[in-house]
């Protein structure tokens, strides 16, 4: 049975993470915790945000850059998807943060949220095997069996079968899932159901489902912590998360039969053929997992800031506007080095147009500069 545990271990190395990013552990950066909000002294502005973990590793790193050289100051915690989601709705935040996109149910409560994709990343398959010297080869359906405690060996036939010579270990599996409301875990469920037939029809997709197996803990940084300590263990994480920590990460096989490493060319490999889509699916709720593509890496998404398409202060609007419009241009270095992918312009050009939609005010004046 999956139950909940509380993790301190970790904590090094997501302090050597988040000191690289800019930020600190709390998911703040370190101008937001002079100033409580609105206007500060001398003349800036703190916007709020909440939200997915997935990103925070480019997003604190984006804010405290972007602060170094503009009057804006953001406080962004770093919660967790499905946390991010209600406090935009709840109207807390000035905006929130998912990797999973609002279901039509969740955008009745507050109509008129903007997706906006900022950056892709990949979903790492993380584990803990000592001894164990060649990565370790998946596919989907061996993977989701893994998960749903069906395959309790390291060495059981199905993955030896998958790493032909390899010396598996003999131990027992530890699958480690989250714990609260995650947008990673609608990205990884979301491949899964795609792929296994039995893992959609017996678990499916979401921010939260039932887990048949495992230990579960709190945001990818829990997750890191908890493969770290334990044998046997394997979990998902933000690639961003495996890289810092030095995870081992599993070769997915992806749609077109390869086995594909998570990277950032991986990921953008996923993003190749979106034009079809994006006319699909012109408010960028749209899933890439499962891609095509003899190099696309199988568990790639969007990553979205949650913004109002109408926000009744124009300092905070303009102020919204104006860092993403940064972020997507100025922002693509960042990303690369954090392990993240840049959006390809065939998705950035439709993006800074969506933008371009936010009002403001009683009047509803468009808080975008004229072009």
């Amino acid at each position: 049975m999956t139950r909940p545990i509380t993790l301190r271990t970790g904590a090094l190395a997501l302090a050597a993470l988040l000191a690289a990013c800019g930020g600190d552990a709390g998911g703040r950066t370190p101008g937001a915790m002079k100033n409580g909000g609105g206007q500060a002294g001398g003349g800036t502005l703190t916007l709020t945000g909440a939200g997915a973990t997935f990103p925070y590793p480019v997003y604190s790193k984006w804010f405290s850059t972007y602060a170094a050289s503009n009057p804006v100051r953001v406080n962004y915690q770093s919660v967790g998807s499905g946390a991010g989601i209600r406090q935009v709705t709840e109207g807390t935040v000035d905006f929130g943060a998912s990797d999973a996109p609002m279901s039509d149910e969740e955008l009745a409560k507050k109509p008129g949220i903007l997706h906006v994709p900022t950056v892709l990343g990949s979903v790492a398959v993380a584990y803990n095997l000592p001894g164990l010297a060649q990565p370790l080869k998946l596919d989907g359906p061996t993977l989701a069996a893994l998960f749903m405690g069906e395959i309790r060996k390291w060495n059981d036939p199905r993955i030896a079968a998958l790493n032909p010579g390899v010396a598996l270990p003999g131990r027992d599996v530890l699958p480690v899932t989250r714990s609260d409301g995650s947008g990673t875990t609608y990205v990884f469920t979301d491949y899964l159901a795609a792929v296994s037939p039995r893992w959609q029809s017996g678990v499916g997709k979401g921010k939260s489902v039932k887990w048949p197996a495992g230990l579960s803990a709190k945001g990818n940084e829990g997750v890191t912590g908890q493969i770290e300590q334990s044998a046997g263990a394997i979990g998902y994480v933000e690639l961003a998360y495996a890289m810092q920590n030095q995870l081992p990460v599993a070769q997915l096989k992806n749609a077109a039969g390869h086995f594909v490493a998570p990277s950032v060319e991986a990921t953008s490999a996923a993003a190749s053929e979106l034009g079809t889509q994006l006319r699909q699916h012109p408010d960028f709720r749209m899933s890439i997992v499962n891609a095509a593509g003899a190099q696309a890496y199988p568990i790639s998404s969007f990553t979205y800031l949650l913004i109002p398409r109408q926000i009744d202060d124009c300092g905070k609007a303009k102020a919204v506007v104006e860092l993403v419009r940064w972020s997507l241009t100025q922002g693509g270095d960042i990303a690369r080095q954090l392990h993240y992918a840049p959006l390809p312009e065939a998705v950035r050009g439709p993006v800074m147009r969506e933008v371009a939609t936010v009002t403001c005010g009683a009047n509803r004046q468009p808080a975008a500069p004229a072009a």
